[in-house]
């Protein structure tokens, strides 16, 4: 499987109490994700977060209405989760969240582990449309999250895309005594 790598870092001037708070609650994902998307969380009850639930999603993709379900397969408040599709889009989709604390604030990392289906034809898309579509987005979440978190919130890492297989940065590291 040919795997990709996206990851984006930003300092939000806020403790990491006030910045996990906003995280964990799956339905913020509405509040940073473009409208274009159609972004709206769809589980039969209200999800609270913890390790292995399911939260399930409706987005729009050019159009096509598409179902994405994520299992929660690690957290760790306030300093971790960690995502992964069950459901949707993509044939392989984990997405780490990593809060650590600063003087300055709580810096907000971001990677996500993913890969496309249906090989050639995957990578084809995703050269042609997926990849900046999802770069796009996670430049559009750390806007909205820099509306949330007020002056003071910058990025560190704009949103950039590797081939699987590639160094891993620093944010695969130990965190804080969290193994995500």
């Amino acid at each position: 499987m040919h795997t990709y790598h996206l990851r984006c870092r930003m300092l939000a001037p806020c403790a990491i109490s006030r910045v996990f708070e906003v995280f964990e609650d799956p339905y913020n994902l509405a509040k940073i994700t473009p409208p274009w998307l159609g972004f709206r969380v769809i589980s039969p009850e209200k999800v609270v977060m913890r390790r292995d639930v399911r939260i399930e999603y409706r987005i729009r993709w050019l159009g096509i209405p598409l179902l994405w379900r994520t299992l929660i397969t690690a957290y760790e408040p306030p300093f971790a989760f960690v995502d992964e599709q069950e459901t949707g889009p993509y044939a392989l989709w984990r997405h780490r969240h990593i809060f650590q604390p600063t003087p300055e604030g709580t810096v907000v990392s971001d990677h996500v582990e993913y890969a496309l289906p249906f090989g050639l034809l995957g990578r084809a898309v995703h050269a042609l449309v997926a990849g900046e579509q999802l770069r796009r987005i996670f430049v559009y979440r750390q806007q909205k999250l820099a509306e949330m978190f007020g002056a003071g919130c910058r990025t560190l890492l704009a949103p950039e895309i590797t081939r699987g297989g590639e160094k891993l940065q620093e944010e695969e590291a130990n965190h804080g005594g969290i193994r995500v």
